[in-house]
């Protein structure tokens, strides 16, 4: 579906803005390392992560896609993933070179993305960049939940019970693994589009 130069203020766009403003939330929420405050940031990360979904989901549905909504929507993603990651960092929860490989592909990609669509190159994403997110955001919500947790309430035993630390950090290798992939893989696809 094109973008169309429908109004700014429409249900999508509001979603996007909404995830945009949680993140100084977020950051003051993870200020603290405490069990607590990281249950409450996990909590609303997950929130944003569905309005990611659900936004693109309802533009589609309603035929309201828009240019603003098209250029916000991934810099939101961005932005939200960025904050999370880099607060975590100064308590030792998250690898810094994995933050930085994330971060560094996610910066050079939208470079890159700047400069094919300023020549009117569209290079189409691959799944990898989806699984990237998916793995991004289940590896980011461990890492905020961070301590033990019961699988049942009020059943004290050791099997029935997970370190989300370590979930996070499962996950975040698989998210490191596809995002240096997707990112060779993208590099790839633009060589040899502006090699033609």
């Amino acid at each position: 579906m094109t973008a169309t130069a429908n109004p700014i203020w429409n249900i999508p766009n509001i979603l996007t803005l909404l995830r945009i403003a949680a993140i100084p939330l977020l950051v003051f929420l993870l200020m603290s390392p405490d069990r607590e405050p990281g249950f409450w940031a996990a909590a609303l990360f997950a929130v944003a992560s569905v309005t990611d979904w659900l936004d693109g989901y309802l533009a589609r549905r309603m035929g309201i896609v828009t240019v603003f909504g098209k250029f916000l929507d991934p810099i939101a993603d961005k932005l939200i993933v960025m904050a999370a990651l880099i607060m975590i960092l100064p308590f030792g929860r998250v690898p810094a070179w994995m933050v930085l490989v994330i971060l560094g592909r996610e910066i050079i990609i939208t470079g890159l993305r700047g400069i094919a669509s300023s020549e009117g190159i569209v290079i189409q994403a691959s799944d990898l960049g989806k699984f990237k997110t998916i793995f991004q955001l289940v590896a980011i919500i461990g890492l905020l939940l961070h301590y033990d947790y019961r699988w049942f309430f009020g059943i004290d035993h050791p099997y029935l019970v997970v370190n989300m630390h370590h979930v996070g950090i499962f996950y975040l290798w698989i998210a490191t693994v596809i995002t240096i992939w997707s990112g060779v893989d993208y590099l790839a696809k633009f060589y040899k589009v502006i090699a033609k």
